[in-house]
């Protein structure tokens, strides 16, 4: 028993940094002591949804759906496009938003700021006009509302979903608003502050939302084409099915992903929730800050 218990333990170990360092990049292991061993205020307290969203493993499916939905605006996805090596280098493009995340929500007041002026840095670079002509530029305010929308709505569904701990009304409320902090400070003029509005604004860009060929395209990329070893396409086709069942029916339609299948709750689910309890079992947990020692006794 013994022996297989250690087998079993460094199986764990090692899917669990190998996916750490696929997910954070090879900065990874220096800038998670950073986040969690820095003192100093944070933006969001321990018990904070966020935090909870955010640190639940449900956030790899969140991620996928978020990607899929905000390829539906035709100019955010030609920003994509024109000026992101998404294809050439996903995983790069995927550990530079895992880098945001993790300093934003968990890191220090100065940190998560200084990831935001980073971002800040990058949008300000990046303008051209979409395949139909249209202008765009990173540091329009709807386009940045866009993208922190459909990224929360994505984030909250997957964890009602496929989370450890889904969140009550009032905490969904609470999550909304607390991202409100993060969105106005990359630009969004007037981010949402309640799971409703949140619905509401995504609702109100429905008009301009089309599934493009850039989308589609990407959208094939995501989903049928990952750059995995072929030991790993059975649990991310179950993350990316999960992730597909979280879009309303008319992203799907657009995207040109199958319809709404009969049943389709009762096989997607819990093969997603399987594939999420993998990756939650396997990641090794945050570092925690030693306790500062006892003065001596008098």
């Amino acid at each position: 028993m013994g022996q297989w218990t250690a087998v079993v333990t460094g199986a764990r170990a090692r899917l669990g940094e190998a996916l750490f360092l696929r997910v954070a990049g090879p900065s990874g292991p220096a800038n998670r002591n950073r986040i969690h061993l820095t003192p100093g205020p944070r933006w969001f307290g321990p018990d904070h949804p966020v935090r909870r969203v955010h640190g639940d493993a449900a956030l790899f499916v969140g991620g996928i759906s978020a990607l899929l939905l905000q390829s539906l605006h035709p100019l955010a996805m030609a920003a994509v496009a024109q000026h992101s090596a998404y294809r050439e280098d996903p995983w790069g493009r995927l550990q530079s938003i895992s880098t945001f995340l993790a300093f934003t929500t968990f890191g220090t007041a100065d940190d998560a700021q200084g990831a935001v002026d980073r971002v800040i840095a990058v949008h300000r670079t990046i303008s051209g006009r979409a395949p139909g002509g249209e202008p765009y530029t990173a540091t329009d305010p709807a386009l940045l509302e866009w993208v922190h929308d459909a990224e929360l709505t994505c984030f909250l569904r997957s964890q009602q979903h496929y989370g450890a701990h889904p969140l009550s009304p009032p905490d969904q409320d609470a999550y909304v608003a607390g991202m409100a902090r993060v969105g106005a400070a990359l630009g969004v003029t007037d981010p949402p502050r309640t799971a409703a509005g949140l619905a509401a604004r995504i609702e109100a860009y429905r008009p301009q939302l089309r599934g493009t060929p850039e989308a589609r395209e990407a959208a094939h990329f995501i989903l049928r084409r990952p750059p995995l070893p072929w030991a790993l396409r059975l649990p991310y086709a179950a993350l990316a099915a999960g992730a597909v069942v979280l879009l309303p029916d008319w992203a799907r339609v657009e995207l040109g992903l199958h319809r709404r299948l009969p049943l389709e709750r009762w096989w997607v689910g819990p093969a997603a929730r399987a594939a999420v309890w993998l990756v939650r079992w396997s990641l090794p947990p945050a570092p925690v800050p030693a306790r500062a020692a006892a003065p001596p006794a008098p």
